[in-house]
């Protein structure tokens, strides 16, 4: 384990992370699962549902548009992460890798990248009104401050950049 930490990318860690997390929780199969098997009244269960927000679908009776901004959606997600972890200042900061700046801007980049995905692809939707705009944000971003922890977790140790 202390190899892999040495030669870890706090970036490329959190943007693995970030992929994994759209790839199979956003997947039209978990979505599904997640609506038929789970109750949004607890909290496991809401969260489990939450899980798959930045869905991606591929289905044949919605129309073109919905399903570009349905996919985009999940696209930006990982896009903006890796480029709110490369933005975000706190970890190329601490003296030591692992310390908790790095978690937290691990954890601060999902959930802006959450919020600024959800954001950006309600300019698309048919009917864009800025009340939408904020309300697919505030959900975006929610989905980021509870989920956003994996992300962080995954940042911790590793390296800032090419310099070591």
């Amino acid at each position: 384990m202390a190899l892999t930490n040495r030669y870890k990318s706090a970036v490329g860690a959190g943007t693995l992370t970030a992929l994994i997390l759209v790839l199979v929780f956003g997947s039209p199969w978990y979505a599904d699962w997640a609506a038929d098997n789970t109750r949004s009244d607890t909290a496991l269960g809401w969260w489990l549902q939450l899980l798959s927000w930045p869905r991606w679908r591929f289905d044949s009776d919605d129309t073109f548009r919905s399903i570009l901004v349905a996919d985009l959606k999940a696209i930006l997600v990982v896009v903006l992460t890796a480029l709110f972890l490369y933005l975000l200042p706190g970890s190329q900061l601490a003296r030591a890798r692992g310390t908790l700046s790095q978690f937290f801007a691990g954890w601060g980049s999902y959930i802006f990248a959450g919020g600024f995905a959800a954001l950006l692809t309600t300019l698309f939707l048919a009917n864009p009104s800025l009340l939408n705009a904020f309300t697919a944000a505030g959900a975006g971003s929610a989905y980021g401050l509870f989920v956003g922890w994996i992300v962080g977790l995954a940042t911790l140790g590793g390296r800032r950049g090419t310099s070591r």
